[in-house]
């Protein structure tokens, strides 16, 4: 396996340890990853791409302690995933790779999402000049799969991929129609009351709850079984009709959730 400048193997390791085949490597990886508590190579492989990302760029000897595992595993694991392009060697350190770019670019939580989003967003923000964008929700979190930033300047980076609380008017009108509660933290007591009205009215609105001068009003984009897969948004400044911005919302949503079940 070839390694780059400064990822020489870690005085640790046996002679040797950082050639041979991938699959060669993997096996080696995975006989030590077993023997540390159980844990599979997978498991390790995973938590140590947690850890770049909590780091950024981090050395072989941190993101072993970080993530519990011998350091002679931790490296082989690394280098396969160096070399498989999901991180990148840089100067002894490890950060993430190319290859994590591109497939968390093309990750959606529908198959047909974004063809059935494309045109009815590029409409939106036509009718609006409002900032339009796509959510999901993941545990705690509103992670943002596609956005399209109009004409009207907002006091927040909209960049897609990027994440926010899960009280966003995206993360409410979801969690609403989610069913049991997908969160890992409690919810607010009002929340059961909140929900109830967003579902009655088919609309989620933010009037400077998360951020001063920003609105937004979401709607829930529906599957096949008729759950919400995304959610579609819209956001404008205190001075804009929210309810009128959310019914154009709506309409949106509609064509795009007809979109999702093939019609």
């Amino acid at each position: 396996m070839g390694t780059g400048p400064g990822s020489a193997p870690p005085p640790s390791e046996p002679a040797g340890a950082g050639a041979g085949t991938i699959g060669s490597t993997a096996t080696a990886g995975a006989a030590a990853a077993a023997g540390a508590g159980g844990r599979s190579v997978l498991e390790g492989a995973f938590a140590l791409l947690a850890a770049v990302e909590r780091t950024e760029e981090a050395v072989v000897t941190r993101l072993a302690s970080e993530c519990e595992l011998p350091k002679s595993t931790a490296y082989r694991l690394l280098e396969q995933l160096a070399d498989l392009g999901v991180l990148e060697r840089c100067r002894g350190s490890y950060r993430v790779g190319p290859r994590m770019f591109s497939l968390g670019r093309e990750w959606q939580p529908h198959p047909r999402l974004r063809s059935a989003a494309r045109e009815p967003m590029r409409r939106l923000v036509e009718a609006t000049g409002m900032a339009v964008g796509l959510s999901v929700l993941w545990r705690d979190e509103t992670l943002v799969v596609e956005w399209s930033a109009g004409e009207a300047e907002h006091p927040v980076s909209l960049q897609p991929r990027t994440t926010w609380p899960w009280f966003t008017t995206a993360g409410k009108v979801l969690l609403a129609g989610a069913g049991p509660d997908p969160l890992l933290r409690p919810l607010p007591a009002s929340w059961a009351w909140e929900a109830a009205a967003i579902r009655e009215r088919g609309v989620a609105f933010d009037r400077e709850e998360v951020m001063s001068g920003v609105c937004c009003a979401a709607v829930p984009l529906l599957g096949a079984t008729g759950t919400p897969v995304s959610a579609l948004c819209v956001l404008t400044d205190p001075a804009h009709h929210l309810e009128r911005l959310g019914e154009t919302c709506r309409q949106a949503g509609q064509v795009i959730s007809a979109g999702l079940r093939g019609r």
